[in-house]
């Protein structure tokens, strides 16, 4: 697959950032995200996301500073850059993760109308409204779920997480029902920005939907010595 081009001389936006750090606290139902000098931090805490910060722009000695006073397993940090410019100035006991595209998109007024149309036949979708977090799953004729997402509603954004596919049911448009469906439903609650974070694979799906790519983003963790080596 073809990645995106670097975006060395494009600037992030931090409101952008924000927008999304915040809307995955909200999803995913951990504590609020605490501001700091350099950006974020979120207290996750499950077992193999202790905590995560995510710095919008490359400081290097931002980075040096902080991955060195480090040392709890589980601890992510997620800045916004090419992972080999991170990579470059990362501790020994630091691992960097497959790469990440922090993407976005105007939100239309139609597309809950598009996703309703584009649903395959025999499948049928819900659309769960629970405060700043909307939900949609979507169902066969036997009644299974399909495929599933959701999206948090932040300030004029709108964030999407956990958009999913079942194998069985992949290639049939499902994702992209989805997509449409929560934009629909945040536009009626006012929202104009799409934000998300896209693995390599959900990029093709995302920018054929329209979705530009603002940021890479570069993920790195400290995986505790004994779990790095039973996985080699």
């Amino acid at each position: 697959m073809q990645m995106p081009k670097p975006l060395a001389a494009h600037r992030v936006d931090p409101l952008i950032v924000e927008a999304w750090v915040t809307g995955w606290a909200l999803s995913r139902r951990t504590a609020a995200p605490t501001l700091l000098s350099i950006g974020f931090r979120v207290d996750v805490g499950l077992p193999q996301q202790n905590a995560r910060y995510v710095l919008p722009e490359f400081e290097p000695e931002v980075v040096t500073e902080l991955t060195s006073r480090i040392d709890a397993p589980w601890t992510f940090i997620k800045v916004c850059a090419e992972p080999r410019t991170v990579a470059e100035v990362l501790p020994k006991t630091w691992t960097v993760q497959a790469p990440v595209f922090m993407m976005t998109a105007a939100l239309a007024d139609n597309e809950r109308s598009q996703g309703e149309r584009i649903l395959p036949k025999g499948y049928a979708a819900r659309v769960f409204d629970e405060g700043p977090i909307i939900r949609v799953q979507v169902k066969d004729a036997a009644g299974d779920i399909a495929a599933s997402g959701q999206c948090a509603l932040f300030g004029e954004s709108c964030i999407f997480d956990q958009i999913i596919t079942h194998e069985s049911h992949r290639r049939r448009g499902l994702g992209s029902a989805i997509m449409k469906l929560l934009s629909g439903e945040a536009v009626a609650r006012g929202k104009k920005q799409g934000v998300l974070v896209a693995t390599a694979d959900g990029l093709a799906l995302y920018s054929s939907m329209g979705w530009t790519v603002h940021s890479p983003v570069t993920s790195a963790v400290i995986i505790p010595a004994e779990e790095s080596a039973a996985g080699q």
